[in-house]
This record gives structure tokens, C-alpha cells and sequence, in this order.
């Protein structure tokens, strides 16, 4: 069955850097676009980035554009979100999804599976 599964959230501190990873099985991972988004309590789904199945387009959004980077190793069936110039706004739990396509969106209805998350907080 597909599997998605986050690591690489903590505690950073306003400035500081994390790297979270989800690692997909159970299905092709290269034939599908992959996005990450994050979850505040009491507020709504927030699409962060997602990229195509084979890395070769990108969306980020503009509340973490120039500080976060997506990426995949489809050998590996791994998708990646580099944090940096983290702000206490970022604070989040942060989840994976599958997409149905090849392409990334951010429509909820394209997107057929989703991780647990890894929350990230950022506080000093």
C-alpha cells in the first residue's frame, strides 16, 4: 500500500535551517508530481511547494519563496523540503502528498494520498 512518511522537523531557532524528507512506497514515485504543505491548528491547509514527477518544474509558494527548496531523488523515492531563514511564522506541521498527475497543483482533489506530517517549530 502507499506509504508516505515525513521526518526531519524539530525545534529551530528564527534564522536556522531543517531539511525534511518523506519517504514514499508503495506506488511508482517518479511518475507522480509530489508537494509539500503545512497545517496550522485552528487555520486552514497551506500549499508550500510541489514539484513534477521528474523534477523539472517547481511552484513554491510566496510566503517561503527564496528561503525553501523542494526536491526529489526518484531513485531513492524520496522528496525533500530544505528550510532556511526559518521565521516563527513557519511554525507548522508540515505533510507530504501524492498527486494523481505529473504535474504539481494545488488542488486538494489532485491529491490522492498524504503523509502524517513532521511538525516544525520555530521559537527561540
Amino acid at each position: 500500500q502507499v506509504q508516505l512518511v515525513e521526518s526531519g522537523g524539530g525545534l529551530a531557532q528564527p534564522g536556522g535551517s531543517l531539511r525534511l524528507s518523506c519517504a514514499a512506497s508503495g506506488f511508482t514515485f517518479s511518475n507522480y508530481a509530489m508537494s509539500w504543505a503545512r497545517q496550522i491548528p485552528g487555520k486552514g491547509l497551506e500549499w508550500v511547494s510541489g514539484i513534477y514527477s521528474n523534477g523539472s518544474d517547481t511552484y513554491t509558494a510566496n510566503s517561503v519563496k527564496g528561503r525553501f527548496t523542494i526536491s526529489r531523488d526518484n531513485a531513492k523515492n524520496t522528496l525533500y523540503l530544505q528550510m532556511n531563514s526559518l521565521k516563527p511564522e513557519d511554525t507548522a506541521r508540515y505533510v507530504c502528498a501524492k498527486s494523481r498527475l505529473s504535474i504539481a497543483t494545488i488542488m486538494v482533489r489532485d491529491y490522492d494520498y498524504w503523509g502524517q506530517g513532521t511538525q516544525v517549530t520555530v521559537s527561540s
